[in-house]
């Protein structure tokens, strides 16, 4: 990388970072590839965030890395390449790379940022917190080694599984002290915001942020509080993950089906 695409990468981290306010939170309608993208820029946000559900299904891959790492960082690379604007890059579990591998992957891709999750989807869990925090400050470790500002958001998946199964907010609430022990050593070990994908309920999610000691990012999903209740209860990012995608492609089905009528 020359000294000039350094500098500029750099310059996208710091902005990406700065950007990360509690209670003006930071907007990311994720996209999943350079036309979206360019989309999200034109309507005047700031960050990109990709989704890995998205850019998966565009190579014909499943989520939850299907895809091969090399493709998902070449189409990351292609995004972070097409806009004038710092991309954060949903790396999901890290691929299964070493942290330095990881970290020379996401600054050739041009990634300013990164999503990490807890899941370990060969194990099909979530991992123990201590080992995920032992492994966040090796990326972290790595990318300052390599004079690096990499914003890191560190997901927690602890509620994907109830979610699934359809758990109320009962069991959100019995979740959130184990989504705090994790937050905090997340952040202690060098992540600069955290993620509690799937955390909706609004007394847990107002828990959560009262506990947590740094920037929290929450999805935004039909039955989240709104996004000036959002700022108001201090949340410093919120991403829409997947459900931009997955409506663009139920209105492509829709049109399809009134082609096929017509």
């Amino acid at each position: 990388m020359t000294a000039s695409r350094t500098t500029e990468l750099e310059t996208r981290c710091d902005r990406l970072r700065a950007l990360h306010r509690p209670g003006a939170p930071l907007l990311l309608p994720n996209a999943w590839d350079v036309a979206t993208a360019k989309a999200v820029v034109a309507a005047g946000f700031p960050v990109v965030a990709t989704t890995s559900a998205g850019v998966a299904a565009t190579l014909g891959f499943d989520d939850h890395e299907k895809a091969p790492a090399g493709e998902m960082f070449a189409a990351a690379a292609r995004i972070a390449a097409g806009v004038e604007a710092p991309v954060t890059v949903d790396a999901e579990a890290g691929y299964g790379l070493e942290p330095a591998e990881l970290v020379a992957a996401l600054r050739a891709a041009g990634a300013a940022g990164c999503n990490l999750e807890d899941t370990d989807h060969a194990a099909g869990d979530v991992r123990e917190p201590e080992r995920q925090a032992e492994w966040l400050a090796a990326v972290r470790r790595a990318a300052q080694a390599d004079g690096y500002p990499l914003v890191i958001n560190a997901r927690i998946d602890v509620f994907v599984g109830p979610f699934v199964a359809g758990a109320g907010p009962e069991v959100q609430a019995e979740l959130v002290p184990e989504a705090v022990r994790r937050a905090n050593a997340y952040l202690a070990a060098g992540a600069d915001c955290v993620y509690p994908i799937l955390l909706w309920e609004a007394e847990a999610l107002r828990r959560f942020l009262a506990e947590v000691d740094g920037p929290v990012n929450v999805l935004r999903l039909p039955m989240t509080p709104s996004l000036p209740e959002l700022a108001a209860a201090g949340v410093a990012r919120v991403s829409w993950g997947h459900l931009l995608y997955g409506n663009v492609m139920a209105r492509f089905t829709e049109q399809l089906a009134s082609i096929q009528e017509s």
